[in-house]
């Protein structure tokens, strides 16, 4: 028999986000859930930065909690909210106006489980509106007794309940995804940040017993992915921005399996 929860309206939303090192960015995140939420916990990480003191300014909850994996903080923070509404964010995502808005509306008709929100990304100082980047979707806004974040570290997300219902929000999600200020670092520190995330996937994907693909694909696979990205998601239609996009996707497709196959290789030598 399926459970219902009775849900008193207006409900009330904390604003969850966890924290290491997050000083440039923490002021602008919690800036935007001010008169949408109606608490905010922050779980850092041991923070070296002044990131306890912006907290504070902004009456958060600060709890620190030992770092073991981005799913097992996000639902660790998610259990120790005051609220059963859970607006989760990472600490350089920000809602914009219309988001806001739309958040401050669904307080007083709470219908769904969970709702999806577009994710607008940022690059370079330039907003990515095309390929695989928008409209990003993402569930950030969910009942924590119908949901729990899962997948693979470090990319997780929400699972819902079998049960569950999910609904879409208007707006964005504003993700500042790296420093614009220079566009050669930008580069270099994306192409550390594909490096470092195929390699967890890798690692991952040995740990659940994956099969490594067979080395034609690895020759067939990128460039099919720069052409889904850039042509067939319109990527083109972010210009140069969209053409990088769009190369380091695929680079990434590339580079994940390679490691994948180097681990085995690395396990067949032992």
């Amino acid at each position: 028999m399926q459970k219902v929860f009775e849900m008193e309206k207006p409900v009330k939303i904390s604003g969850v986000v966890i924290t290491y090192n997050e000083e440039k960015n923490l002021g602008m995140c919690l800036q935007s859930l001010k008169g949408v939420v109606d608490e905010i916990v922050i779980v850092d990480s041991f923070s070296k930065d002044k990131t306890e003191k912006i907290a504070h300014e902004y009456d958060a909850v600060f709890i620190q909690h030992p770092f073991d994996g981005h799913i097992e903080q996000k639902n660790y923070a998610a259990s120790v909210a005051s609220h059963n509404i859970i607006l989760s964010l990472d600490a350089d995502e920000a809602l914009n106006d219309a988001l806001r808005q739309e958040i401050i509306k669904i307080k007083s008709d709470w219908q769904k489980d969970g709702y999806w929100v577009n994710r607008l990304n940022q690059y370079a100082g330039r907003w990515i509106r095309h390929g695989s980047w928008y409209p990003d979707r993402k569930i950030r806004l969910f009942d924590r007794r119908k949901a729990k974040w899962g997948g693979h570290n470090p990319h997780d997300k929400i699972i819902m309940d079998g049960s569950s219902m999910t609904g879409r929000l208007k707006g964005n999600l504003l993700h500042y995804t790296y420093d614009p200020e220079d566009i050669v670092e930008v580069y270099t520190e994306h192409m550390n940040q594909i490096n470092f995330f195929a390699t967890k996937w890798a690692e991952s994907a040995k740990d659940r017993g994956k099969r490594v693909i067979p080395l034609w694909h690895l020759v067939l696979r990128p460039p099919l992915q720069f052409l889904w990205e850039f042509v067939f998601l319109h990527g083109f239609l972010d210009g140069s921005i969209g053409f990088v996009m769009a190369k380091h996707s695929a680079w990434h497709k590339y580079l994940k399996y390679l490691k994948l196959h180097g681990m085995y290789a690395e396990e067949r030598k032992r």
